[in-house]
């Protein structure tokens, strides 16, 4: 055997080597693989978790506004009108008086209820007066105490403000202020803007 070749026992002990570095290899590359393979799926579990998240927020958030459209939706069904009576060269009352105020009507076109309603002009003064006219016989003549205690679904009760003179009158714009059935206070200004009253604080 030539010198170059060795003797069988190195070439035993090269092949022993060769072996074992390449079982190392394959180990690691396998390792690295599974490895590869674990980082992929905890990123696809982390993006299905964020959509999950994700999806909920929107679910919530839907729900929530559901909820919300439904607790205001008997006060956005509450409805002022109202006008001014008297102007220059006619009178509230047409006797020469010059008195002018509101004539203010709130009608409850919801399915129920609405309770404790008072109108408000400006920030200082009540109506003087209510009256619920609907075309039917009212042994008192339709005439109602302030606050009016409940304006039943489909009526309307009409409020007058006290007697000013006309620029007073464009100074004390009117408000209704009122509880719906579930025990909420609200707040319509005569630009229509609906407020919920916070509890414990007069509007």
């Amino acid at each position: 055997m030539p010198d170059w070749l060795g003797d069988l026992p190195t070439w035993i002990g090269a092949g022993g080597a060769i072996g074992a570095a390449w079982y190392a290899f394959q180990t690691i590359k396998s390792q690295r693989e599974q490895i590869g393979e674990q980082q992929t799926f905890i990123a696809e579990q982390m993006q299905f978790m964020d959509d999950q998240r994700q999806n909920l927020l929107l679910e919530r958030a839907e729900l929530q506004a559901q909820a919300e459209d439904r607790r205001v939706a008997q006060a956005r069904q509450i409805k002022m009108t109202y006008w001014p009576q008297g102007s220059s060269g006619t009178d509230r009352y047409g006797n020469g008086s010059g008195y002018s105020g509101w004539h203010v009507e709130i009608a409850n076109k919801s399915d129920d209820p609405i309770h404790n309603v008072i109108v408000r002009f400006g920030d200082t003064y009540d109506a003087a007066s209510a009256k619920e006219n609907e075309g039917f016989h009212h042994p008192d003549g339709g005439r109602r105490p302030i606050p009016v205690p409940q304006i039943p679904a489909g009526h309307t009760v009409v409020f007058e403000s006290p007697n000013w003179s006309e620029p007073t009158v464009e100074n004390n714009r009117p408000a209704v202020v009122f509880t719906d059935d579930a025990g909420t206070r609200w707040r319509r200004d005569s630009y229509a803007k609906l407020d919920e009253v916070p509890p414990g604080t007069t509007p």
